[in-house]
């Protein structure tokens, strides 16, 4: 009998999927696994959980949101195990599933990695962290860990776009000087997002014509600093249109981004906190885990 290791976040998104874990392991069982089930029980604890058991397992599949998505991968890599992964989404934003299309129903979700085949995609690596889709720092990037869980629960993805809202009459410019792949940008930034995603916070969408989340190459999104209302909105439109060609807007692809920045300013790595840099490097980890998905009909 074949072995999966099931890694469950009970508190993640409204908490919809508790009530489907028994239908969930069902699944699993007759699908001839034997399942080590794991809850977490706080910061780390899904990575801990891969590193000590994903060893034994033929496959790994967590169920909460993009942070335990985040730890789990963080598990993987960090114990250097090549087991394929599959993800049902069950958090309040989803980003990374929401770039996949993924399904956000769970069960549904358990059958579609059931039934799939492992693709190959991408991760970044933050300095001595990893992330599945986006390293951000500035505008909105806040909210994301600001914001209690048990506000998440209640309001959902609304929680997020109140907390982008509260935030801007707290928004400040960093200055910010990088080499992407070696080219030199310097200025002052509002929001900048390392990705490998088409969804950021759910606000912030990107073209899924120009992501392509196994090519071993970020997309680079940088908002310099508007001097009037008029530069503003011309960035709002530009963004929204998923046209990136006003002067305040840098968009690009790049494999590796090297970062020199206020150490007081801090970056959201997955929707996760991490404490600001002097100077850092971000490198794209190509094909460093295999996702389960359905294939895709012809």
């Amino acid at each position: 009998m074949k072995k999966l290791l099931f890694i469950m976040n009970p508190v993640a998104g409204q908490k919809k999927a508790n009530k489907s874990l028994p239908d969930i392991l069902l699944l699993f069982n007759q699908a001839d696994y034997e399942v080590i089930t794991f809850m977490t029980t706080g910061p780390g604890s899904a990575t801990q959980a891969v590193q000590e058991l994903g060893g034994e397992a033929d496959l790994i599949v967590c169920c909460g949101g993009d942070g335990t998505l985040n730890e789990t991968i963080t598990g993987l890599l960090r114990a250097g195990l090549d087991i394929p992964v599959g993800y049902i989404p069950a958090g309040t934003t989803n980003d990374f599933a929401s770039s996949l299309k993924l399904s956000g129903n769970v069960l549904q979700a358990a059958k579609d990695i059931l039934e799939g085949e492992p693709v190959p995609y991408d991760v970044g690596r933050f300095g001595q962290r990893y992330f599945s889709y986006v390293a951000s720092f500035g505008a909105f990037t806040k909210a994301s860990y600001v914001i209690p869980q048990n506000i998440k629960n209640a309001l959902g993805h609304t929680a997020y776009v109140l907390g982008g809202i509260s935030e801007l009459s707290q928004i400040r410019k960093e200055h910010i000087r990088m080499e992407i792949d070696g080219q030199a940008v310097e200025d002052d930034f509002l929001f900048g997002a390392i990705c490998n995603s088409t969804s950021i916070g759910g606000i912030l969408t990107l073209d899924p014509k120009q992501v392509d989340m196994g090519d071993g190459l970020f997309e680079v999104l940088l908002v310099r600093s508007a001097q009037s209302l008029e530069e503003l909105a011309e960035c709002v439109r530009a963004v929204q249109s998923q046209k990136y060609n006003c002067e305040m807007i840098t968009f690009r692809s790049a494999k590796n981004v090297k970062i020199w920045a206020s150490p007081d300013m801090p970056w959201t790595l997955d929707g996760e906190r991490e404490d600001g840099h002097e100077e850092v490097e971000v490198e794209n980890i190509h094909h460093a885990i295999r996702l389960m998905q359905r294939k895709a009909e012809a």
